[in-house]
């Protein structure tokens, strides 16, 4: 079994590393930063998350800039690689090609299989892409936020089973008499290049106050800045084919580049803490210029 005192540190890992993958990620840095010794880090850090650290370091990478590559066309790929944590262009085209079967250049060309969505293997979400896909987007706004302080549960995999994260928050929020107010959930995968028992979600709730006591439910900031805000409704399923109109419609016609950091959606009204399945809530994506 794992320690909850582990799993703490082993999240505040997890934050560090999506703060800036482009930072040295090294292991020796990570082990030191969570205080344990290097070997005892990489057993932990496999526990926790399910991935060697090496594993889950270019993973993440490579999904930034296949994104990058998709929606920041401006830039050359030398420079998407660079903001992705790679120290030269050969090794990150070996790396990329490796993942998706194509070279970094094919890819943003739309010379790749990346339209093959594996949601679709998903028979309710299918049924949603089909609903959705003539649907209009809704006009964005463009705000400015201040960086808010969440409490979070990680979870892994898109999918009914993020009700779980969310009865774990809510458990932990009751017990430590805390208002579930403002609820999040961060999105670190695109699901359209990611399969969706891969993807990973974080249930958050804004807090005021530190967390005193730590484990399951953790803290982090969730940094501010420019972002394009759309104002979504829908039922189970509906959400993740607007994120991809968003990234593969919007977003191009736009003037903006996707930043690296998560996008995340705020409810008015959580699916995942309800009976029923439909969900009200802003789809806040950070951009730049």
């Amino acid at each position: 079994m794992i320690r909850i005192d582990s799993t703490y540190r082993i999240n505040e890992v997890l934050s560090y590393i999506h703060r800036d993958i482009s930072a040295d990620l090294s292991a020796k840095k990570l082990a030191a930063l969570a205080s344990y010794s290097e070997q005892h880090f990489h057993r932990l850090f496999k526990a926790v998350t399910g991935e060697g650290v090496h594993q889950y370091i270019r993973r993440t990478r490579l999904e930034t800039a296949a994104n990058q590559l998709m929606f920041a066309t401006e830039r050359n790929i030398l420079t998407v690689a660079e903001a992705c944590g790679f120290v030269s262009l050969s090794s990150f085209s070996r790396a990329f090609k490796s993942v998706y079967s194509v070279t970094p250049g094919e890819w943003r060309s739309g010379g790749s299989t990346r339209d093959t969505y594996d949601s679709l293997n998903d028979p309710e979400i299918n049924a949603a892409y089909q609903r959705i896909q003539p649907k209009t987007l809704p006009k964005p706004d463009i705000v400015m936020l201040a960086p808010r302080k969440v409490a979070y549960v990680r979870h892994k995999g898109y999918g009914r089973s993020i009700s779980n994260a969310w009865q774990v928050l809510k458990t932990w929020a009751i017990s430590e008499q805390r208002p579930m107010n403002i609820q999040i959930g961060l999105h670190h995968s695109n699901p359209a290049l990611v399969p969706l028992d891969q993807c990973r979600y974080v249930a958050c709730v804004e807090i005021d106050k530190p967390i005193v006591r730590r484990g399951h439910v953790n803290s982090v900031t969730i940094p501010g800045g420019p972002h394009a805000v759309f104002t979504i409704k829908g039922q189970y399923g509906d959400l993740l084919p607007y994120i991809h109109k968003i990234l593969e419609q919007w977003l191009p016609a736009s003037p903006f580049t996707a930043k690296t950091t998560p996008a995340f959606a705020v409810y008015h009204k959580n699916q995942f803490l309800l009976q029923e399945d439909d969900f009200e809530l802003s789809f806040f994506l950070p951009i730049s210029l």
